[in-house]
């Protein structure tokens, strides 16, 4: 045991393994995935992806010569082994903590961080910008994309594939096939093919064969390529990416170096062209807890390591997404016309409860947000009642679509957006900052944000009632309140707010669950004398105009808080004060956004004080904007 650990010890950089014999990589893939199964059961965070890519990650930085060579990872939960090896193994424990390591590459941490991953189907696209620059500038690099077969439902990954073969670009395409089956069984004779057609010789040949044809007549030559290419194709299972201009080589065993190390010795010998290895993984391998679960610890909080069990935080509440999926239901056991969409995220958002009800109503389209948009279309424009269900985060990818097929076209889709706000340990790539700004911008719109589990089921039942248009409601991860939801739900009258708290001299509009820091701080304002209205606005689109007007006729202070960036709801409501006139009469008017910066990664809370929209955060507002010392007030008061 202790020879193992001195092993993995010795390796601070990629280069310290160029040397390594085949043994002693795989005794450091060992130690590499015990390492990281030992860390993430201290922090929790993606384990399943990243135990799967452990030999694949060694074979690449023995192969290849990072940061030279441009390794680039899509999505970026397979990155774990990759910090591993590039000088973050003793940081590893601060993975996705406040100050600490991120859970996704990030080119701020590290010169081995190629291109930051957050999002799927990116690499290869990054890849070819990267492999063009090379030869613009006359570098001589590798360049290597590593996407995993789920990031291939994604319609990006096959526009750059296109590309890159139109190019005939010269980069080097890693796909991690680990889920979808696409592969023919994986053995010595496929590992001997693989090997074959990535080898010099078969090269040469292949060189020489496309030679004696060149002359001859059109017909013939074309037939001679397509049955060059097919044969191959018939061996190795690649005709479909030889199609988009690749060179395939696979499939090959990614958790056995004694093939893969070869394969990619001589995928990286050639000089021309782009190339396709098709490895197969086992997600989750070498942890049996892992292989045996049906997500194969994808996500997991900490666990113990001896008996796999997570443990999970015993919640006082339902999340808010369970309040989602069970209000769902309850609409959709009494109209059959209500479908659920979702892209790759059943249990994320809530709508693997609703497959098991509905499983003929609910559709998973994979990693391909902008094909869920116009799907939901439509399925609107020929009379369902869809809810598209998306990440705030994601939905983003889907905004041409949202636009020109959704809202141009008044269809009533109802796009329930999940992880409003500020998300914690995923960090800045998951944060939904910027929903409110873009929908809101989009005219007919109906556009929503819940400040509890009540108001998130009534603005459920809200979308269902509206047929006419798109409607759009935002909820935050993480757990609810914990108050009682009614049984009978009944819709909001459109384009209302309501006045949670009455007082007489400063306001606090709120739109989400800012709201309970609002009342909070209306608590401490009324102790300090001064007196505090709070309301929820329930609707960012169509704004409440008449309670806006109110707010700023009956205080002096009117302020503004969402759970979003600057151009949002603060900007929505400054709008309707200005063609009021309502700026001109003195009125002290204030947003309170999310700062103009991408947060990092901690805990909600702390993001939140870091955003300065706390409760403190509001008071400390309010005494800036009247101009008072706090303290001085405070021992006044």
């Amino acid at each position: 045991m202790l020879q193992k650990a001195q092993l993995l010890d010795s390796v601070k950089f990629p280069t310290d393994i160029d040397a390594f014999s085949i043994d002693q990589l795989k005794q450091l893939a060992g130690e590499v995935r015990a390492e990281m199964i030992d860390a993430v059961s201290v922090t929790g965070g993606h384990l399943g992806a990243g135990l799967g890519v452990v030999e694949l990650t060694v074979a690449l930085h023995h192969v290849f010569d990072a940061p030279k060579d441009k390794i680039i990872w899509d999505v970026g939960h397979q990155c774990y082994p990759h910090k591993i090896l590039t000088g973050r193994k003793d940081q590893l424990r601060t993975l996705r903590k406040g100050g600490g390591l991120s859970g996704f590459t990030k080119r701020k941490e590290s010169e081995y961080d190629t291109f930051g991953a957050g999002h799927a189907a990116t690499s290869i696209s990054a890849g070819l910008g990267f492999a063009v620059s090379r030869d613009l500038q006359g570098e001589d690099n590798h360049v290597i994309s590593v996407i995993g077969d789920g990031s291939m439902s994604a319609g990006m990954a096959y526009e750059a594939m296109n590309n890159a073969g139109g190019m005939d670009a010269r980069m080097i395409v890693i796909l991690n096939d680990n889920d979808m089956s696409i592969a023919p069984p994986v053995g010595a004779m496929s590992a001997h093919l693989a090997k074959m057609v990535s080898s010099r010789g078969y090269r040469k040949f292949r060189g020489f064969a496309k030679g004696m044809v060149e002359d001859m007549p059109r017909p013939i030559k074309s037939t001679a390529r397509k049955a060059e290419e097919y044969t191959r194709g018939m061996m190795t299972g690649g005709t479909w990416f030889e199609e988009l201009g690749f060179y395939y080589v696979g499939p090959v065993d990614g958790h056995d170096l004694d093939h893969l190390l070869p394969v990619l010795k001589n995928v990286k010998a050639m000089q021309a062209g782009p190339v396709l290895v098709h490895v197969v993984t086992q997600k989750g391998k070498g942890y049996k807890f892992a292989e045996d679960a049906a997500d194969k610890y994808h996500g997991v909080s900490k666990f113990n390591v001896v008996t796999g069990v997570q443990s999970k935080t015993i919640a006082k509440a339902p999340s808010y997404t369970r309040v989602f999926a069970d209000a769902l239901i309850n609409e959709a056991t009494k109209d059959d016309k209500i479908v659920a969409i979702t892209a790759a995220m059943p249990g994320g958002t809530g709508l693997n409860l609703f497959a098991e009800k509905f499983p003929n109503r609910c559709f998973d389209v994979g990693i391909a947000e902008q094909h869920a948009v116009t799907f939901a279309a439509g399925l609107a424009a020929d009379g369902m009642k869809p809810f598209c269900t998306l990440y705030s985060t994601f939905l983003q990818r889907g905004y041409d679509q949202l636009v020109h097929d959704v809202t141009i076209q008044s269809l009533p889709v109802r796009f329930a957006i999940d992880r409003a706000g500020l998300v914690g340990a995923d960090g800045p790539t998951h944060a939904g900052s910027f929903d409110v700004g873009f929908i809101g911008a989009l005219p007919g719109l109906v556009l929503m944000a819940a400040a509890d589990e009540v108001e998130l089921s009534r603005m459920v039942a809200t979308s269902v009632a509206i047929d006419d248009r798109p409607s759009a409601f935002r909820f935050p991860r993480g757990e609810a309140t914990g108050i009682a939801i009614p049984k009978n739900i009944k819709p909001l009258e459109i384009g209302k707010g309501r006045i949670v708290k009455q007082g007489d001299r400063i306001a606090i509009l709120s739109l989400g669950t800012r709201l309970g820091e609002a009342l909070q701080a209306a608590h401490d304002l009324d102790a300090l004398d001064l007196s505090t209205t709070v309301a929820d606005a329930r609707f960012a689109k169509p704004l409440d105009k008449d309670l806006v007007r109110q707010l700023a006729d009956e205080h002096e202070v009117l302020i503004t808080i969402e759970e979003g960036a600057i151009g949002g709801f603060g900007s929505f409501v400054m709008h309707e004060l200005a063609e009021s006139g309502r700026l001109d009469t003195g009125l002290k008017v204030r947003s309170m956004v999310l700062p103009d910066i991408f947060i990092d990664q901690d805990t909600p809370e702390n993001m939140y004080k870091q955003a300065g929209l706390d409760a403190q955060a509001i008071v400390e507002k309010v005494f800036s904007i009247i101009g008072r010392d706090m303290a001085a007030f405070s021992s006044r008061a």
